[in-house]
């Protein structure tokens, strides 16, 4: 599989696209900046051919909403940096109803119905770790929908920028054409966005705040404007506002934990962060965690981190869950990252994904993993998870 197998897939979707009598599309995308770049590539790609768009930002797939969304009729429907990991679940809910295009970069689940079409590149030999991500995937798409999209390519570069060990594969061809085409403009060891003035780096940070502190303030649709317009003084005050907000409570956080240590299994170590974030987005506690794995003196290398935060009801845009969760987000420290690629030990979404069968649905990558689970499943999780490990480890060879 190849890049050019995933051209002629996507062409096959567009024609599809076109032919379809339904003129609005429903684009649902994550809260992070690649999900925010992503969604904003996707309003822009498919309003440029004349289809509305409405932006619908969902931190998880939740099984109500989802069933939802697919009950509606004469809509096209998006999943852009999410949907991949539940296109089983997807499939089943939209049942032929309603054209279904997922682009995304999250470990993937097979899709049945005809009309979900799930353009992750993992299904053509790349990985959603290393080589691209969400919003890559979504403005190759543009791109075979529009040549003209071309000048969207310095969103796929701020949402790549999640991926830590730099631009590679997928990423560092879209880089290159965003280059030689001026969209970006190399300055130093960095990147500069010449229509905004901005960075890559800075547009980027900004983008995670509004997305993830601010999902319950309308920021991920400050996000997506900011993408599209640029930062302007009533997005940065936002901005600073949110990020203190969030910085107080990363800094409580961190400062009981270093007074208490973390909770420990075999395996594992973990952390409970209750209402601590409330009015913020649940992404906060995986940004917590992914900062925690390079706090040397807190962590054990060689334990997955895990940590718990109470779920908020409400969805923005949609109503209220009928269910209490909590959110699980899992990192796996630098050191266990290799063991992963060996094929030693799990990966933390394949992980998550035995632990909390039946009752939960994770989704995520081999490094960083996440997982909604009823608020009484906690303690089972971990118990599964420790189970799952032995068993993983009992069949491996000496």
């Amino acid at each position: 599989m190849s890049l050019q197998d995933f051209k002629q897939k996507a062409k096959q979707a567009i024609m599809q696209l076109r032919k379809e009598t339904a003129k609005k599309a429903i684009i649902v995308h994550h809260d992070d900046a690649d999900g925010l770049c992503s969604a904003a590539i996707t309003k822009k790609a498919l309003e440029r051919e004349g289809i509305n768009t409405e932006t619908f930002c969902l931190e998880k797939v939740y099984t109500e909403v989802i069933a939802d969304l697919h009950s509606r009729k004469d809509i096209i429907i998006f999943y852009v940096d999410i949907g991949s990991s539940h296109a089983d679940l997807i499939s089943k809910l939209n049942s032929g109803k309603n054209l279904t295009i997922i682009l995304d970069h999250h470990d993937p689940k097979p899709s049945k119905d005809p009309l979900v079409l799930d353009l992750n590149l993992e299904h053509f030999g790349f990985k959603g770790e290393t080589d691209f991500s969400g919003a890559a995937c979504c403005y190759l798409f543009a791109k075979e929908l529009n040549e003209k999209n071309i000048d969207l390519g310095y969103l796929a570069i701020v949402g790549s920028s999640e991926i830590p060990d730099g631009f590679k594969s997928v990423n560092e061809m879209i880089l290159h054409e965003a280059l030689e085409k001026g969209v970006i403009r190399k300055k130093g060891k960095s990147f500069d966005i010449p229509r905004f003035g901005i960075n890559v780096g800075v547009l980027f940070s900004k983008l995670q705040i509004l997305g993830a502190v601010g999902y319950y303030e309308n920021g991920p649709e400050i996000g997506i404007k900011a993408c599209l317009e640029g930062i302007d003084k009533t997005i940065e005050e936002k901005v600073n506002i949110l990020e203190g907000k969030r910085k107080e409570v990363n800094r409580k956080l961190l400062g009981r934990l270093y007074r208490e240590g973390l909770k420990e299994t075999e395996h594992i170590q973990w952390f409970d962060a209750g209402d601590m974030y409330q009015g913020m987005g649940t992404k906060v506690i995986g940004q917590f965690c992914s900062f925690l794995s390079y706090q040397t003196r807190l962590i054990k290398p060689d334990k997955y981190i895990l940590g718990f935060v109470n779920v908020p009801q409400d969805i923005p845009k949609w109503g209220r869950l009928k269910e209490k969760f909590v959110k699980v987000s899992m990192r796996v420290p630098k050191i266990m990252q290799s063991l992963i690629d060996d094929g030693k030990i799990l990966g933390a979404v394949d992980l998550l994904d035995k632990a909390s069968e039946p009752f939960g649905m994770a989704d995520g990558h081999q490094y960083a993993a996440n997982v909604i689970l009823p608020v009484d499943k906690k303690l089972k999780l971990l118990e599964n998870a420790e189970q799952t490990l032995r068993q993983a480890r009992a069949k491996s060879p000496p």
